[in-house]
């Protein structure tokens, strides 16, 4: 736990053409090695596929499946008497929008190369996929909730 009191949040600037924090979000979280006009390049081409292939804003779609992604409940080890449970708890705010942008990124990488062959096709069809209620992202999150549900009997180690 930090000691000098809770860090500062930083105040993030909405991107250039959709104008959306969230979208400002996943660039930066997919950003590599400090490139940020490349990945720029690619999550604007993935919404771009995205507007081709379901013919509505992508970033409609995009925060369709940033909300079937975004997960309710977590666990976190708490030790008690020199063991340690799984606590389920609740997620908060920010920490949703996080959990979901890592996912979504992740499970994008994830895929084949040999099928789609770039990031911005694979973030295309991960998007897609999420915002169905779909795919990896989804998959990780209700792996999650699943576990938190799972030691539901440790819910009162909670404080």
């Amino acid at each position: 736990m930090a000691r000098k009191g809770s860090s500062k949040l930083r105040n993030i600037k909405v991107d250039l053409i959709y104008k959306n924090k969230m979208v400002a979000k996943l660039i930066n979280r997919a950003m590599k090695d400090g490139k940020k006009s490349v990945v720029t390049k690619e999550v604007y081409q993935a919404f771009e596929i995205i507007k081709e292939e379901s013919k509505e804003d992508p970033l409609k779609i995009f925060i369709q499946a940033l909300d079937n992604i975004r997960p309710t409940m977590e666990v976190r080890p708490r030790r008690i008497g020199g063991a340690a449970y799984q606590v389920p708890i609740s997620v908060r705010g920010p920490r949703k929008d996080s959990l979901s942008t890592r996912w979504l990124i992740k499970a994008a990488n994830l895929r084949p190369s040999s099928e789609y062959k770039t990031f911005a096709q694979k973030l295309a069809a991960e998007i897609l996929e999420a915002a169905k209620g779909e795919g990896g992202a989804v998959k990780k999150r209700q792996e999650i909730e699943r576990v938190a549900e799972a030691n539901r009997a440790f819910a009162h180690f909670r404080w």
